[in-house]
């Protein structure tokens, strides 16, 4: 059965599907390759890292402030209520614990290393305080790494006699670690899980040993912290309490609350996190704030929301299809950068904009560099033979067909090879310059070149504009088709508001170069909507985009037919039943030369037209004669009078003149 199927498999197909395996491969690779250069090189990482930062610390989801943690902060203010600075009066603390006791907390932290004596008397009383608390109690502790004493030195492993001393005051039993975890740039980032102390003896880091004390069960292992946004009323994210005011303070603000006890002081105990990318101080958050953080996540369960590396290398390969497909693609080198720019700038936005309603925190350099590295990658490999078809092919069409059209052939080029047409309902559209004959004559060839062209240059612009499609030029006729080859909604309103455009421009364009001393002539325009026969016309070498058949015909007896009626554009009836958004009024019911059934033909106005009493007027008149009525003559000739120059009041009052009645007229003559 394999057999038979690799016999069935063309050439053409096996390379295709080969073309695609290989693609996959290099996105994959591209995605793979991004994440470990993100991971492992220095500026990349740290490129990420900040970007990371930055998220979390201005759109890390917003939170309710924590119910379960209290923060009793020793500040200035309490401070200055003592002799000395550091170390914190012991008595001051020993009835700090005290009156926290009697307000029945589930458990409490003191984050200040006890590491040198003070005055005998005090620090007897804050052992005392310490033994008798019946509440859940652990105290700072510290052997070797970031950890900080009252003074806010940092204890080394130089200083033996703090260490001793510490040893000797914190009972084993409430030791708890309070070292921070931080990266190579000292920003803290993981929960401090405990370690084994130099008398063998592990040791929980001040935020287990917290929650552990306070009932919940935790794992040794460093976690991320999951930093916390700030309350959307503005509240901070922990309730903080002045020490100094505590005994003052209601117990149900601490029943059942885990209390912290630290210093919130200028430049003592303040470390580095995510928060600093937006601190403007630069002076970091105090210690027991972080430890704050890190108890809250062990407390509720917060999760990392980092992405894991299946959901980092899966994002990171989206990109870089995405990637491979702007590097493939047959737009415009400029086009696709800045395409590509917008597409990250969006990618960046949505990752920021997820992070902040809860969902997952995206990484946003490794993706990046995957979409770069598949961009060019693919533009490298398979992007010269594609963009020399595309200017091949614009050089050769851009001129003649609509932008649209020649999206069209880049991107279906066997659509233009074939020589298959296909019949399709299209509005054709002519113009003509009246007496170009003659002008050709009396001007210049040179300058007639010039005027000529300038002039099929801004009409070609115009119907590109409406989304025709420029058929061909007959000496200063403009031949255009709309809905074709693409489909265009309103076609037959299109081109009826480009006529109207290029009416405007054809008479501002006649009257320029009449004060030039040039007698260029109006602009005469057929429109018709009908089926006709579209495609690739002619020879293998040879041929033309074209349409033809009775419907194209028509559109070219309305142009002439306006030489007869005295107008700049006949608008045939099937076109007008079709059009939207422009209002037209009846010329005549016309029967063309070689044809028995009469076709009727419409005017379009230009707005200021359109809204005149003037045409109210026209409509009743036009009533009139097409009822047989008697009044017809009289309501022309009353415009008549005031209106002389207009073409459909001179017409009918001519014919009404000479005897003739209604509206239908017989042409003799193409």
């Amino acid at each position: 059965m394999t057999a038979s199927f690799l016999a069935r498999l063309s050439w053409p197909g096996l390379a295709r599907v080969t073309k695609l395996l290989v693609a996959v491969l290099v996105m994959a690779a591209c995605a793979l390759f991004a994440v470990m250069a993100v991971r492992h090189l220095a500026f990349l990482t740290n490129a990420n890292q900040y970007l990371v930062d930055l998220e979390v610390a201005s759109l890390a989801p917003p939170m309710p402030q924590d119910p379960d943690i209290v923060i009793v902060a020793i500040t200035e203010d309490t401070l200055a209520q003592f002799p000395y600075r550091a170390p914190v009066d012991r008595q001051f603390l020993a009835e700090l614990l005290t009156a926290l006791g009697e307000k029945g907390p589930r458990a409490i932290g003191i984050d200040l290393l006890f590491d040198q004596p003070t005055e005998p008397a005090k620090d007897e009383a804050l052992r005392r305080a310490i033994a008798t608390l019946k509440v859940p109690l652990r105290i700072a502790y510290a052997e070797n790494g970031s950890a900080y004493g009252q003074s806010g030195n940092l204890i080394g492993d130089v200083q033996q006699a703090q260490k001793a001393y510490l040893r000797n005051f914190v009972p084993g039993d409430k030791r708890a670690l309070v070292n921070l975890a931080s990266d190579q740039f000292d920003v803290v980032r993981w929960i401090y899980p405990g370690a084994v102390t130099q008398g063998g003896r592990y040791v929980m880091g001040f935020s287990r040993a917290l929650a552990e004390a306070a009932g919940v069960r935790t794992t040794a292992e460093r976690a991320p912290i999951a930093w916390r946004g700030r309350p959307q009323n503005g509240d901070p994210v922990f309730k903080e309490y002045p020490a100094q005011t505590v005994k003052l303070l209601p117990a149900a603000w601490f029943k059942d609350k885990i209390v912290l006890i630290g210093s919130d002081i200028t430049l003592v105990d303040r470390h580095r996190t995510p928060f600093m990318t937006l601190s403007e101080n630069g002076e970091g958050l105090p210690g027991v704030v972080i430890q704050a953080y890190a108890l809250a996540q062990l407390l509720h369960g917060h999760a990392n929301p980092a992405l894991s590396e299946r959901g980092e290398f899966a994002i990171a390969f989206a990109l870089a299809i995405l990637g491979a497909v702007f590097g493939l693609s047959a737009l415009p080198l400029w086009l696709r950068l800045g395409g590509g720019l917008l597409l990250i700038g969006g990618f960046w936005t949505g990752g920021a904009a997820l992070f902040h309603d809860g969902g997952p925190l995206v990484g946003l350099v490794a993706p990046s560099l995957s979409f770069a590295l598949a961009f060019f990658g693919m533009e490298a490999a398979s992007g010269t033979e594609a963009r020399a078809q595309r200017k091949f092919i614009e050089s050769v069409f851009s001129y003649h067909v609509a932008p649209e059209v020649v999206e069209q052939i880049i991107n279906n080029p066997t659509r233009m090879t074939s020589l298959e047409g296909e019949r399709r309902e299209m509005t054709f559209l002519f113009t003509d310059v009246a007496d170009f004959t003659t002008l050709s004559e009396i001007v210049e060839t040179k300058e007639l070149a010039r005027v000529l062209n300038d002039y099929l240059e801004v009409m070609t612009g115009i119907v590109q504009k409406h989304g025709g499609m420029v058929d061909k030029f007959i000496g200063d006729a403009v031949v255009a088709i709309f809905n074709a080859p693409i489909d265009l909604a309103d076609h037959a309103g299109a081109a009826v508001r480009c006529a109207l455009e290029m009416d405007r421009f054809a008479t501002r364009y006649a009257a320029e170069q009449k004060e030039r001393g040039i007698p260029f002539g109006l602009t005469r325009i057929g429109i018709h909507t009908g089926t006709a026969m579209v495609g690739n016309f002619g020879s293998r070498t040879r041929h033309n985009y074209t349409a033809s058949g009775d419907a194209v015909n028509t559109a070219a007896r309305l142009e002439g037919l306006n030489k007869y009626l005295g107008t700049h554009i006949s608008v045939s009836g099937a076109a007008k039943e079709q059009c939207r958004g422009v209002t037209l009024r009846p010329v005549a019911s016309v029967v063309l030369k070689g044809k028995t059934t009469a076709i009727d033909v419409w005017e379009p106005l230009q707005e200021d037209e359109a809204r005149s009493l003037f045409i109210t007027q026209y409509l009743l008149a036009y009533q009139a004669l097409k009822n047989g009525s008697r009044e017809a003559l009289s309501l022309f000739e009353d415009m008549g009078r005031e209106h002389a120059r207009d073409a459909c009041v001179a017409f009918h009052l001519k014919r009404l003149r000479q005897g003739e009645t209604g509206v239908t007229v017989v042409m003799t003559e193409k």
